[in-house]
């Protein structure tokens, strides 16, 4: 809800046009602003993952499908000499597969 009126509030004619990043959610499960990522990246000076668990940005619905690319390369950004060890966010789909046949047996 925040996130569509944010984008109401900052709309212009000619499209959209945000006056202030900050207020830009990237995370719209957790609905966690740009700035909020900023200042907890700022402060702790922390990983992806340190980042996930302090914010909640890439813990919602989606398990971080909308939102883990955008946060990687704020961690990137940030850090330019992260190490090659240090894991990007890692995200993990709400459902897992079945087979058609483990659907279609009956016991």
């Amino acid at each position: 809800m925040i996130f569509a009126y944010i984008i109401y509030e900052n709309r212009t004619r000619g499209g959209i046009h945000m006056t202030n990043k900050n207020n830009l959610i990237v995370c719209r499960c957790e609905e966690v602003t740009y700035g909020q990522l900023q200042s907890t990246i700022a402060e702790y000076n922390c990983s992806a993952r340190e980042l996930k668990l302090r914010t909640r940005a890439g813990m919602g619905f989606c398990g971080g499908r909308t939102c883990r690319i955008m946060i990687d390369r704020m961690i990137e950004n940030a850090n330019p000499d992260i190490t090659l060890n240090e894991l990007p966010l890692k995200y993990q789909p709400p459902i897992r597969a079945v087979t058609f046949g483990s659907v279609g047996e009956s016991k």
